[in-house]
């Protein structure tokens, strides 16, 4: 007997409703609308920069300070879903029907699905997260170690305050940022390759709704997609900006400021234009798959010429760790280190949340043709593993500099340029800084290219195979409103706005749950029926 059947297709005329402009083709509503929305935006933010950088930070306070438990609890929740469907019998459905075979292979796959989903962020935090962790759990000031330290922190005790902010940095990167991209691919996934839908948010709610998906609920539930995966990605890229910078400026002097930071996304765009023509195949799947062999062989040589005992064990260390303050860390409610969870947990989950609807729906793309619980163990549970033993390596080799070392300038350095003044400690500095360079520039492309092909997928109701020229249109916009966030604000100004669509699209992410389960349970009944 097979696997799973193909869910009842169902009958739309939804793309009926788009409009074409010199070969291009949009859904009005949610095309106009988001475009009108980030476009006034990025004029206001542009025109008064002062008081857009003060408004991103009271909304930033307004959404930390009174709905932190709510982010927390559901980001909690997505977790458990995902575990629970992954063992249930649900896990035998498989994406596209019994039939489907796989597009791409594991190799391709994981590393289309790794680029656009972090990695950018990993090379960002990958030395700054636990650096910053540690110190401020290693702080003497009682008072400032139990508010801005995971757990209130341990004061003055190295070997604790290392295993509170390695716990602290692996929860952030693990379970929870991969079960929001789950959830979210999954259900595009069904209901695009199983249900026939178009390959957009709104379908995710079709079983829940039905035909009012296809109106202003749904062009309502898509422009907020559009708007988050905007803000999402122009945070990514204002980070990879500054740390591609601050490695130029390391290695080859060039002066770090606000105009080569533009610069810098400037020429990230031309190359990620060529990378959009040459197509999925050609383009993002190369490129992901050399920027993995690049991350591999960064990972390799660190372990190879750091303290390769020292990360090995601290590999178990840190997982044992994890597991252990896992209930401490996910707890909503009561915590008595309120800066460290707002500033670093809720962002982390708003961050997450405004990717989703880029990397669930490129995830979904490229997953055809896997079982659920394939598709869950290999998006949820793999990359979490492989997350931690690149936080180990980096952040145990930057805690080791500064503790046995005495390396001071690490612990002093600013965010972006910490991978860089870690390498420096270590043979071929030159070598692997560049290397390092070069792995911020293509994960930024990959990101930025195929989260131009999600917004301009969704921006045109769920139609695949629109003109090249539409996704360059995104690319501009994206790239506008990262550099005008960093002109008008800096990182903080991208920090919250990103929380700032985050939120309801986190409660979007929840009504989709139920979505996702009644089209498993449809799909389930069909194979008991035809079993019988």
């Amino acid at each position: 007997m097979s696997e799973s059947v193909i869910i009842t297709k169902v009958d739309h005329n939804f793309n009926s409703k788009n409009i074409y402009f010199s070969g291009m083709e949009f859904h009005p509503t949610v095309f106009f609308v988001s475009t009108f929305l980030t476009i006034t935006l990025v004029i206001i933010t542009l025109a008064f920069p002062d008081d857009a950088a003060i408004f991103f930070a009271n909304m930033l306070e307004i959404v930390t300070s009174n709905f932190n438990w709510l982010m927390a609890s559901l980001a909690n929740l997505f977790v458990a879903v995902c575990l629970i469907i992954m063992i249930s019998p649900y896990g035998k459905i498989r994406l596209g029907g019994a039939g489907a075979k796989p597009d791409f292979g594991y190799v391709a796959w994981f590393s289309m699905l790794f680029a656009a989903g972090m990695g950018v962020g990993l090379v960002f935090f990958g030395v700054s997260e636990p650096i910053t962790h540690f110190t401020s759990s290693l702080a003497t000031d009682a008072g400032q170690a139990s508010s801005y330290a995971p757990l209130g922190g341990a004061i003055g005790d190295i070997a604790e305050s290392k295993r509170l902010g390695m716990a602290a940095t692996v929860f952030h990167w693990t379970l929870h940022p991969w079960a929001t991209f789950v959830l979210v691919a999954l259900s595009l996934a069904l209901s695009s390759y199983n249900s026939g839908l178009p390959l957009t948010i709104r379908s995710g709610f079709y079983p829940i709704f039905g035909d009012l998906v296809w109106g202003p609920l749904g062009s309502a539930i898509d422009t907020l997609a559009v708007l988050a995966t905007v803000f999402g990605l122009a945070t990514s890229l204002g980070l990879g900006a500054q740390q591609a910078l601050s490695g130029f400026n390391f290695l080859f002097g060039i002066e770090y400021n606000i105009g080569n930071q533009v610069l810098v996304i400037f020429g990230v765009a031309l190359v990620t234009v060529c990378s959009l023509y040459l197509g999925l195949r050609r383009g993002v799947r190369r490129l992901s798959e050399i920027n993995l062999i690049l991350a591999a062989v960064l990972c390799l040589f660190i372990v190879i010429a750091g303290p390769t005992i020292l990360i090995l064990t601290d590999f178990t260390k840190n997982l044992v760790a994890y597991i252990q303050e896992l209930p401490a860390l996910s707890n909503p409610v009561g915590r008595k280190d309120q800066p460290f969870f707002n500033q670093w947990t809720i962002f982390y989950w708003a961050w997450w949340a405004s990717w989703a609807p880029f990397v669930g729906m490129f995830i979904a793309r490229i997953s055809r043709g896997r079982s659920v619980r394939e598709f869950i163990f290999y998006v949820l549970l793999i990359p979490s593993v492989i997350s931690t033993f690149w936080i180990t390596t980096f952040g145990s080799v930057a805690i080791d500099q500064i503790v046995s070392q005495g390396h001071t300038a690490l612990a002093n350095a600013d965010l972006p340029i910490k991978l860089f003044v870690m390498l420096e400690q270590l043979p071929l500095a030159g070598i692997t800084s560049f290397i390092g360079i070069i792995l911020v520039l293509v994960f930024f492309i990959t990101s930025w290219d195929s989260g131009s092909l999600v917004l301009d997928t969704i921006s045109a109701g769920g139609k695949i195979g629109t003109m090249k020229t539409q996704r360059v249109l995104w690319v501009g916009i994206v790239g506008f409103v990262a550099i005008a966030l960093l002109v008008g604000g800096g990182l903080k100004s991208l920090q919250s706005a990103s929380i700032i669509t985050g939120l309801p699209f986190m409660i979007v992410i929840a009504i989709l749950i139920i979505g996702i389960l009644k089209s498993l349970s449809q799909a389930s009944e069909q194979f008991s029926e035809t079993d019988e």
